[in-house]
């Protein structure tokens, strides 16, 4: 366990983190649900998709000049605010949410670019190296919990009422818990604004020779891939095979119940010194979960994938997002560019996700049968394997410059 806890700046990023999340796992869970019943066409939600990844990068390059000169904290607040407008705007579209697809994505893309890009900005500051590992285990903790309660309580009361009242309520509900995100979020400390924003920063990193980031950058790309095929493709799979959002709903409950276990054990266990084969166990055995479905796409087999995901999941992702956060502090130069390396590990996630969500949408223009879409998760599910691959030297135990590092 580390040896330095988190103070009180952090639990309150912690909470605010905790309210987002909430938020998205009342609505989120089903909005392409939402979105299917009204159109069932898989190309559809991969190109909301897409227009959600687009939105949210170009807004982590643009709005970086922002959160490094000026105040973070309001970049964090507009993204709450313009998160709980998107969820207003579906309301009042209704049915007629899949004619605008594009602006929707691009408007819930800004919105989430804004939060995360001030809250991973001011994680890197609340935290560091001994405690990072920590803060993420209770990130993914505190996620658990809150898919257990959110997914859960939104089945319930989507299969309790009538055509689409359910899902109003669920999306009125939202906007309250942002609400309540953005009068949390004036209790953090305004964060002193330093420096000038490298527009080109991401580009210089890459093109240096010998730069750490050469390996982290295809690494983020290949975590990508399986993210954003995943991220709408199984919740969509469990609502088809079982045509009830109360199923969805229990879906989640139990997947977020395991990994809430899973992520306490190994937010509390995890080193650094055991990143490099933890991460690898992690990646090889996402992919194995995922067999189970050639045999058949049911919900038993989805809820066997889930569960195994949940399981292994934080073993994969936690010295994932912690290895490539102490790159920003082996150095003050660095520490002082953290928000350009916040845009550029953002920059190359999104790229994975995008490509990934291409060869989902291209390949079911040519064949839409189960057994494709089985085969493509198949093998997107190995990315997480080929990322280890090319992150593993930054997996091992690095020693830190305690005078200027973070």
């Amino acid at each position: 366990m580390s040896k330095t806890p988190l103070d009180k700046q952090s639990r309150l990023l912690l909470l605010i983190n905790g309210l987002f999340v909430l938020a998205g796992a009342l609505s989120g869970t089903f909005l392409n649900v939402f979105l299917w019943k009204s159109k069932q066409d898989f190309a559809m939600i991969g190109w909301f998709t897409i227009s959600q990844q687009i939105g949210l990068v170009l807004t982590f390059w643009l709005a970086g000049k922002w959160v490094k000169e000026h105040n973070k904290m309001n970049a964090l607040r507009l993204g709450i605010l313009l998160s709980g407008v998107f969820y207003l705007l579906v309301l009042g579209l209704d049915k007629h949410a899949v004619d605008y697809i594009w602006p929707l994505g691009l408007l819930l893309g800004a919105s989430l670019g804004l939060f995360w890009l001030a809250f991973n900005v001011v994680y890197f500051e609340v935290t560091d190296r001994d405690n990072r590992d920590l803060f993420n285990g209770w990130v993914g903790l505190i996620g658990s919990l809150v898919g257990i309660v959110g997914p859960w309580i939104s089945g319930m009361i989507i299969s309790l009422s009538v055509g689409n009242q359910g899902y109003q309520y669920i999306f009125m509900i939202s906007m309250l818990v942002f609400g309540i995100g953005v009068v949390f979020s004036f209790f953090l400390k305004k964060r002193k604004a330093e420096g000038t924003y490298s527009w080109n920063e991401p580009v210089k990193q890459l093109s240096e020779k010998g730069s750490p980031w050469r390996w982290a950058a295809p690494a983020l790309a290949a975590q990508g891939v399986r993210e954003g095929v995943f991220s709408f493709l199984v919740n969509l799979l469990v609502y088809i095979a079982t045509t009830q959002e109360a199923k969805l709903g229990q879906f989640y409950l139990i997947t977020s119940l395991v990994a809430l276990v899973s992520y306490r054990v190994v937010g509390k266990w995890y080193k650094p010194g055991y990143r490099y084969y933890g991460t690898l166990v992690g990646a090889a055995l996402l992919f194995l979960f995922t067999l189970p479905l050639l045999w058949t796409v049911s919900y038993g087999t989805l809820l066997l994938q889930g569960v195994g995901s949940a399981i292994f999941m934080p073993l994969y992702i936690l010295p994932m997002i912690s290895s490539v956060f102490d790159l920003m502090g082996t150095s003050g130069e660095n520490v002082s560019k953290r928000v350009e390396l916040v845009v550029l590990r953002e920059i190359c996630l999104t790229i994975g996700r995008v490509v990934g969500i291409v060869i989902f949408i291209v390949v079911l223009e040519i064949n839409q049968s189960t057994q494709t879409i089985t085969w493509l998760m198949i093998i997107l599910g190995l990315s997480p394997v080929l990322s280890w691959f090319m992150i593993r030297r930054l997996l091992q135990a690095q020693p830190v410059n305690k005078s200027s590092a973070k």
